[in-house]
């Protein structure tokens, strides 16, 4: 049984995509951009018709586009919303943030951590913008923090995951069951079966992993 985690703009295709086989939401707004924080309204909406079907929902806090290195007034917001989100009943949060340099914002991290204890967390696809040698030491600082997951590409958003497949495995397999490496990116309908055997893996992410 895999888990299929839909990622959802806002509420209209929800009741459709859980008709459809999600088992997991996903609420991430303007997709075009990669995802920011969705409204109140939506989150509240969302939560309400999700607990009737016993459907988990996690949500994006992320404040713009872009890249991935936060001010302390971006940071704030984010701080903010994360705690919003919490008091109206989400099962979990997705975040990230970087350094300049390339490296995980540990501070920022810290804070947001601490913020969303007693929720899932994931560590959204910021982490296929760090470097290869970077990622296994970031997976060890993300899992020694209790981060439940890393969604990940498994490489460049313009390459097929098919192609990142080895390299997903890796990640896998050094990840060893502390976290879960969850695959994100160009998964359909028609490939997900697929991957999620090749992988091994039971949970898996996409716009486009259910029909609508």
């Amino acid at each position: 049984m895999i888990l299929k985690e839909f990622c959802a703009e806002n509420f209209t295709a929800i009741p459709l995509a859980i008709q459809n086989g999600a088992t997991r939401i996903e609420l991430c707004d303007n997709l075009a951009v990669g995802g920011t924080t969705v409204s109140t309204g939506v989150m509240e909406e969302t939560l309400s018709y999700c607990a009737e079907k016993q459907i988990p929902v996690m949500a994006l806090i992320r404040p713009r586009g872009g890249n991935f290195v936060y001010n302390d007034r971006e940071l704030k917001i984010m701080h903010t919303d994360l705690i919003e989100a919490k008091k109206i009943g989400v099962d979990g949060v997705v975040i990230g943030a970087l350094t300049a340099d390339n490296w995980l914002d540990e501070e920022a991290l810290d804070l947001l951590i601490e913020a969303a204890e007693g929720l899932q967390i994931t560590f959204h696809m910021a982490f296929d913008t760090l470097s290869a040698e970077n990622q296994l030491p970031a997976m060890d600082w993300l899992a020694d923090r209790g981060v439940t997951r890393i969604l990940t590409h498994g490489g460049k958003s313009d390459m097929p995951i098919e192609e990142n497949i080895e390299h997903l495995k890796k990640l896998i397999h050094y990840a060893n069951n502390r976290l879960t490496i969850l695959p994100g990116g160009g998964i359909t309908t028609r490939n997900a079966t697929n991957i999620a055997n090749v992988l091994a893996v039971s949970e898996l992410h996409g716009t486009k992993i259910v029909s609508l």
